[in-house]
């Protein structure tokens, strides 16, 4: 059996190393997808009154949860060609690889660190596949200490605010 806490650095490392072959302005885009659909699910859990009913079932919130963070995700992986980085990547591999690798494993920290806590939120639901870590264990204590620092907890009200006005400036002043 496979620790939480391993699953998610291992894949956080695969983010990373992802983002080295992807380059930083187009992991600095997934990170803005991220930042967008962690606003979006805050905004919906605290707005929309219908969101609230559905605590009654964890799973379903849990799917919602993850399906919006899943298509904006999923859009922000697929960027277009950004000419004008071209060149100045072409001149600065290496720090271009390790920004890249930089920004990828923020991503995996950003992604996975949310769909844990949204799992977490539902009180593990895919038992006996996934389980809540086990608390007599090192590893399960350093994955319980673990899920108050992740990004759904880290980035609620006022931070993701902050976070896409921050996301979206950089947009317009460097990417447009």
């Amino acid at each position: 059996m496979v620790s939480l806490i391993f699953f998610f650095w291992m894949l956080v490392i695969l983010f990373g190393l992802i983002g080295i072959f992807r380059g930083w302005a187009k992991e600095l885009l997934v990170s803005f997808s991220v930042i967008l659909s962690l606003a979006f699910n805050l905004l919906l859990r605290l707005y929309i009154p219908g969101m609230n009913t559905l605590e009654a079932n964890n799973l379903t919130l849990f799917w919602i949860r993850v399906i919006i963070l899943s298509v904006l995700v999923f859009f922000g992986y697929q960027t277009v060609s950004l000419p004008r980085f071209a060149a100045k990547a072409a001149r600065e591999k290496l720090q271009d690889s390790l920004l890249g690798f930089i920004l990828g494993a923020f991503n995996g920290y950003l992604i996975i660190g949310a769909i844990w806590f949204y799992m977490a939120e539902a009180g593990y639901p895919f038992a006996p596949y996934i389980t809540r870590p086990d608390q007599a264990s090192e590893l399960g204590k350093a994955a319980e200490a673990l899920i108050p620092w992740l990004s759904p907890n880290l980035l609620g009200v006022p931070w993701i605010y902050f976070a896409v006005m921050i996301s979206f400036i950089f947009v317009l002043v460097v990417f447009i």
